[in-house]
């Protein structure tokens, strides 16, 4: 079985990663390592902490996989042919266990409610009776796919495949969050959190109303409970994914660069990695070349961030790209050095806000 963008593999050792994106060397898997169990690692990161009557696990934030792997797990980590790199990711020998969003979904379904599980199923219920969508169209990653939610403190996160499915899906929560009990997270932000913004050249109150016109993130308000945080995360049907390993002969990476560009196609921008094929129109700074299709995406800020026919400024790094068929230019956004410095908005949001 081939495994795709939000599949859950618990390796050998019990560290907990999730597949990330599409393209894969046939000897293993590009993964973010997410979960780390507690006898492994400890975080300060008061978010960090998983597990019911006891701490079992930490969650792994930003940048922080990235540098575990290389610090503490470098055995965790692919070759990956194209970028002549290892990269975090399992290799196929290194796998324990597979878990899978759709059949977490089903087990929770017919499991016993506790409180977040009555709020699953009523939320599910609110979008599959007010759109075409059907059960078998989701599923739920993080905690919930894992086991050690808890169900007083919890979020909602669930997956929806396919993108014909995630514009019915936008298309319904925008009906719904005009209608009550389910609310756009980020039309009345419940907490501040600007002064723990990291993204340097993103200002907070732009990727705010980024987020909000994302649709994917409301606030489950059912009465005389609490409210629940309930994100849709996008993942492609087996029928979109096409794996460019095979046909990528190298990738190089040349420098840093800004500039602006208008978004041609947005196909992609759902998913992980988010792709913009794009017109570059201006470089601010950098390497000067004809010949750049793509803006390719692997930090979650920057997903659904744009759409066709909008105006962008971008901060990544430039990647010259050859294939078997073409020889091509890319802006990359991804871990490592600079992590924080990337950004990617949209001029048009950004100017109707006075930035």
């Amino acid at each position: 079985m081939s495994l795709r963008d939000r599949d859950y593999i618990i390796s050998s050792n019990g560290l907990i990663f999730r597949v990330l994106g599409y393209s894969h060397p046939p000897d293993g898997y590009l993964c973010d390592l997410e979960y780390v169990p507690s006898n492994l690692y400890s975080s300060n990161n008061p978010r960090a902490p998983r597990g019911r009557s006891k701490i079992s696990h930490y969650k792994l934030y930003g940048d922080e996989p990235f540098k575990l792997i290389n610090k503490r797990f470098p055995e965790y980590r692919v070759y990956y042919r194209p970028l002549n790199a290892y990269l975090p990711g399992v290799p196929k020998n290194r796998i324990g266990e597979v878990r899978l969003p759709k059949d977490a979904l089903i087990r929770l379904i017919d499991s016993s409610k506790d409180e977040l599980l009555t709020a699953l199923e009523k939320v599910l219920n609110m979008i599959l009776c007010s759109s075409k969508l059907n059960l078998e169209d989701f599923g739920v990653f993080g905690s919930l796919l894992l086991g050690f939610y808890h169900p007083n403190f919890s979020d909602l996160d669930f997956v929806i495949y396919g993108l014909k499915n995630l514009k019915e899906l936008r298309d319904c929560l925008a009906a719904l969050y005009k209608g009550g009990f389910i609310f756009n997270e980020f039309e009345h932000p419940s907490e501040d959190l600007s002064f723990k913004w990291k993204f340097k050249n993103y200002p907070y109150k732009l990727y705010i109303a980024h987020q909000k016109r994302k649709l994917i993130y409301g606030v489950y308000k059912p009465l005389n409970a609490r409210p629940v945080k309930v994100e849709f995360e996008p993942v492609k049907d087996y029928g979109e994914i096409a794996n460019e390993y095979s046909s990528l002969r190298s990738i190089v990476r040349l420098g840093w660069l800004k500039a602006y560009a208008t978004i041609l196609g947005d196909d992609e921008a759902a998913f992980m990695p988010s792709v913009y094929d794009v017109e570059v129109e201006d470089v601010v700074e950098g390497f000067r070349v004809d010949g750049i299709k793509r803006i390719v995406s692997y930090v979650e800020e920057y997903r659904l961030q744009a759409f066709k026919g909008e105006r962008v400024y971008v901060e990544g790094w430039l990647e010259r790209v050859e294939s078997l068929k073409e020889l091509f230019y890319q802006i990359t956004l991804t871990y490592g050095p600079k992590y924080y410095e990337q950004t990617l908005y949209s001029l048009d949001l950004s100017h109707s806000l006075g930035f």
